[in-house]
């Protein structure tokens, strides 16, 4: 234990040495709408090396990439055909290791998105698996049976994909019959693992240490709570529910007991890396499962070090809503002695600004007041952060984009545009007044592997630095105010009495963080004026949809 000086305060306080990850703040970057290096219109690689610097000075600890490996790009990346080497579209090999030379040099952590549940249909493994017999160990690999019904027409089960139609697909069988059929819960490019047959373990073990001895820091595992299906693959009793909801709630499909030994394995095997430098390797789980207290089992003290909680990213804009799941979080996941990992935003969701506005707006107005409230709110929470790219910016979802240029799967499948996710995804602004706004070297003509609106030139990076009362401004004076806080990971909580429509609550360190989820403007907590607040505060007041932080010298302000 040693003693230092809050930076804000001049309090003396103690600071143990502690685990990076358990107070993180990782910028998720999803590689293609970065930066783009080539003028292909296509963020890269390089892109991201380019951005270290303005990341750094954002004040985050590490990054989170999008998958960046071989694929056919069904889904983005996310269908991986080879998950020990770099996409061309991205770079190479060699620029990965300049990255990761750059960011170390920075002081910046890398954790890269690994993708366990299934791979891309052009993986050679998949293909070797169609090319064989039924019965055999290539097939085992995946999940791949005999259909029902007469000649085996029909699928093994009613399972129905994410994205929407049939889990399953035939086989054309090398001779040109119809054969077996394979699963895939969330499109035919992407066959599921069968992680019952050992050599699927083996190769991710592989995979896992070939990226680990390239220096990286961890793992953002997607799917988390998939990979294991039930042995015996019967019929469910709602097939259409993960295509209804989008989540992962087929309990014969997902959060199946033995998952918990792969994880459990992982560990073991980052552990190892740890023991030879003293380096502390991460694994972040993408877990969807009902509760607060199933979502614990899976950070326990040798399974995955956190899990993305994401309560608090689906709770409706209500104080109740976000005690009730903050509390949860707090007893259930902090109690098994890992810390909660909280998250508003991914390139999943729509973002925050368009999610909390009433109605959906291009940014301004009640949307982004709620936003910036309740990023300082996350940011206040004893735990680590995830904050989605261009969140810093207050970027809004781009709700208009043409169905000519839809990229995600799910509406190629469905048809529909609603839960859709390109238009979290559309490329960053950096500069200047049109589009691509920096994004890509070359003329205005050059474009963006999905169109940005005009008003993007309202967010771009240049303007925003250039404006302390931007988004990123906030993000940066609570980012440098959270790291002057001692053990942030550690600190207790304790809600606070406030007026109706208040949220509020004070850490063991004195942190007093409190959240006006109304309109109207309401007492403060603490008499003083704050250290900051998501919107102009006065002393003693807190404006609607505003959120503010102070310190106070007492654990009773």
């Amino acid at each position: 234990m040693h003693n230092g000086w809050h930076k804000q305060t001049g309090r003396r306080v103690s600071l143990n040495t502690h685990r990076w990850w358990r107070d993180a703040v990782i910028y998720q970057v999803y590689v293609r709408s970065f930066l783009d290096s080539t003028g292909d219109g296509i963020g890269d690689l390089a892109g991201v090396r380019a951005g270290l610097p303005y990341l750094k000075k954002l004040g985050v600890d590490g990054i989170w990439l999008s998958p960046f490996y071989p694929s056919p790009q069904h889904d983005h990346g996310y269908d991986v055909a080879d998950y020990r080497d770099v996409d061309p579209l991205f770079g190479d090999l060699a620029e990965f290791d300049l990255l990761m030379t750059d960011a170390r040099r920075l002081g910046i952590k890398v954790l890269l998105d690994i993708v366990p549940n299934h791979c891309s249909s052009e993986h050679p493994w998949f293909r070797e698996a169609l090319a064989a017999a039924p019965g055999s160990p290539a097939r085992a690999r995946f999940h791949i049976a005999d259909g029902r019904g007469p000649g085996g027409a029909e699928p093994p089960n009613n399972w129905h994909a994410m994205f929407g139609g049939p889990a399953w697909s035939r086989i054309t069988e090398p001779d040109g019959t119809p054969g077996q059929w394979y699963l895939h819960m969330f499109t035919p490019e992407q066959p599921d693992w069968n992680w019952r047959e050992p050599a699927v373990g083996a190769h991710f073990e592989d995979v896992l240490r070939f990226w680990l001895d390239r220096g990286v820091d961890g793992f953002r595992i997607d799917v988390a709570a998939g990979l294991f299906k039930h042995p015996h693959l019967p019929d469910s009793d709602d097939p259409e529910a993960d295509a209804r909801t989008r989540d992962s709630v087929n309990p014969l499909a997902w959060n199946q007991p033995e998952v918990h030994d792969v994880w459990r394995h992982w560990r073991a095997v980052c552990e190892e890396y740890t023991a030879r430098d003293g380096q502390e390797r991460l694994l972040v789980g993408e877990v969807s499962v009902p509760t607060a207290r199933e979502h614990a089992e899976y950070v326990r003290h040798d399974e995955l070090h956190q899990a993305f909680f994401f309560d608090l990213l689906s709770a409706p804009w209500d104080p109740d809503a976000f005690r009730k799941v903050i509390a949860e979080a707090m007893q259930d996941i902090a109690g098994t002695g890992s810390t909660v990992t909280w998250v508003l935003n991914n390139h999943d969701q729509v973002r925050t600004v368009t999610r909390y506005g009433e109605p959906a707006t291009e940014g301004s107005g009640l949307g982004a007041a709620r936003a910036r409230a309740a990023a300082l709110l996350m940011l206040a929470l004893p735990g680590a952060a995830y904050i989605y790219q261009g969140e810093e910016l207050g970027l809004p979802e781009v709700v208009d984009l043409p169905d000519d240029v839809l990229t995600d799967p799910i509406f190629h499948r469905t048809g529909s545009r609603a839960r859709i996710r390109d238009g979290c995804r559309v490329p960053l602004p950096w500069s200047g007044q049109a589009s691509p706004f920096g994004f890509t070297p070359g003329a205005e003509s050059a474009k963006p592997w999905l169109p940005q609106p005009a008003y993007f030139a309202e967010y771009a990076t240049d303007r925003a630095l250039a404006d302390t009362r931007s988004f990123w401004h906030l993000y940066r004076d609570g980012l440098q105010l959270r790291s002057g806080l001692p053990q942030l990971g550690e600190g207790e909580l304790r809600w606070l009495d406030t007026p109706p429509g208040v949220l509020g609550f004070v850490r063991g360190d004195g942190l007093v963080c409190a959240v006006n989820f109304g309109t109207a403007p309401t007492p403060a907590p603490v008499a003083g004026t704050p250290l900051l607040s998501s919107g102009p505060c006065a002393p003693g007041v807190l404006p609607g949809s505003t959120a503010a932080w102070w310190i106070s010298d007492s654990s009773n302000p």
